[in-house]
């Protein structure tokens, strides 16, 4: 771990170090230290620069949910501690409730999410992040659905035209990391199996799924073998038929006590011209921005866990809808 702080054992303990330093210790000041001044996190709700920045929305998130715990499931990672790194790190949250903010008034009520985060570090520090929270089976546990909240979210910040624009690839902004992962064999069966899938073979899925799969899918849905696989994946396709998929960072690994496992992040870009898990087709253009972790066994994908903002998706919609 040339360059970085010995108290992290390797590249893992130090993405969940930190995580739990800055949200858990209270140590938000740290983010001077860990996250580069002018870092560019891209999240599906909004694009922000500079950590002052992510200093900022870190302490109205703990004023809304002071009691956040992040739970570190696993760390996908590629690169070297001289070149850089880029962690693909899945979290499970838990919170509760008990402030007024970004989710409306307090409603007192315990959460549990995943939040998946793409991070390039190099010499102890974070300059480049992709993060999407399931914000889907966030605002349905507090009992809203992700269209409303939306629409709500838009209203609070001021309406159509004032409000924070969500990311899209027209806003993006460049970063200091342009790797697109490692070309291990894992990654690059994973991103097979989406690319196909993405193109409408639906054939792929009990091709290449153990059928004792298990899948963690937005808005908080688990699902067991291959119907739910095929319903999630036709669901968010056919909502989108024309548009673009594009495979933006692939990362296979494989380590001691762990299965073969993939992080593939993607983005899909196009109209909302399709019936699907989105409604009535709007004609709107969306993007959406994901990030998939896969892990493998001896009868093929066992486990999968997929997050992409539904809320955010919704708000591209509503703001050319109406």
């Amino acid at each position: 771990m040339k360059g970085f702080d010995p108290k992290f054992k390797d590249f893992p303990d130090y993405i969940i170090g930190i995580t739990k330093e800055i949200w858990e210790d209270r140590g938000i000041a740290t983010l001077h230290q860990y996250y580069s001044d002018d870092i560019v996190v891209r999240s599906p709700g909004s694009v922000v620069v500079g950590n002052r920045n992510v200093i900022g929305a870190t302490m109205a998130t703990l004023a809304e949910f002071p009691d956040r715990t992040l739970l570190g499931e696993d760390v996908i990672w590629s690169g070297t501690p001289e070149e850089g790194m880029l962690s693909s790190h899945r979290l499970l949250s838990t919170a509760t409730h008990t402030g007024d903010g970004m989710y409306g008034a307090a409603t007192g009520r315990k959460l549990v999410y995943r939040i998946m985060a793409d991070c390039h570090a190099i010499n102890n520090q974070i300059n480049d992040e992709w993060l999407i929270r399931d914000q889907g089976a966030i605002v349905r546990q507090m009992g809203w659905e992700p269209k409303a909240y939306a629409a709500d979210l838009i209203e609070r910040e001021g309406g159509p035209e004032a409000c924070v624009k969500p990311m899209t690839s027209a806003i993006d902004l460049p970063g200091p990391y342009k790797g697109r992962g490692n070309d291990n064999d894992w990654g690059a069966k994973y991103a097979d199996i989406l690319t196909r899938i993405m193109g409408a073979d639906m054939a792929a899925i009990p091709a290449e799924y153990d059928r004792a799969v298990q899948v963690e899918y937005p808005g908080g849905l688990r699902g067991h073998s291959h119907g739910p696989v095929d319903q999630f994946w036709m669901g968010l396709r056919a909502s989108f038929p024309s548009a673009v998929f594009k495979i933006d960072h692939v990362i296979g690994r494989e380590d001691p006590m762990m299965p073969p496992r993939a992080a593939v992040r993607w983005s899909l870009h196009g109209k909302h011209d399709g019936w699907g898990s989105f409604g009535t087709p709007t004609g709107a253009e969306v993007y959406v921005l994901g990030i998939c972790h896969a892990e493998f066994g001896p009868w093929g994908l066992r486990r999968e866990y997929v997050i992409y903002d539904e809320a955010m998706v919704w708000k591209q919609i509503l703001l050319q809808t109406g």
